[in-house]
């Protein structure tokens, strides 16, 4: 699909020339790459969020099962010692 922009503030222009000279693109490329991480963003950053809290609870459940162990352990020394 097309875009066709009118009326942009050449001074803009100029700018996001020299971001894409710099990364040995052309304007269209760059512009195109810029629109279409903007349209995405929000539903990236809600995807990386979910993955912090599952992360998060991963951490919290594997700490539990970590004391588990350790007490598990603690008891079968005590067990062993009787």
């Amino acid at each position: 699909m097309d875009i066709f922009l009118r009326n942009i503030d050449p001074i803009a222009v100029k700018k996001f020339d020299e971001m894409a000279k710099k990364k040995s693109i052309s304007r269209q490329e760059l512009l195109k790459a810029i629109i279409e991480k903007f349209a995405y963003e929000k539903e990236q950053n809600e995807k990386d969020m979910r993955m912090e809290m599952i992360i998060s609870k991963n951490i919290l459940v594997m700490e539990k099962m970590t004391q588990a162990v350790e007490r598990l352990e603690n008891l079968m020394f005590e067990l062993m010692e009787e």
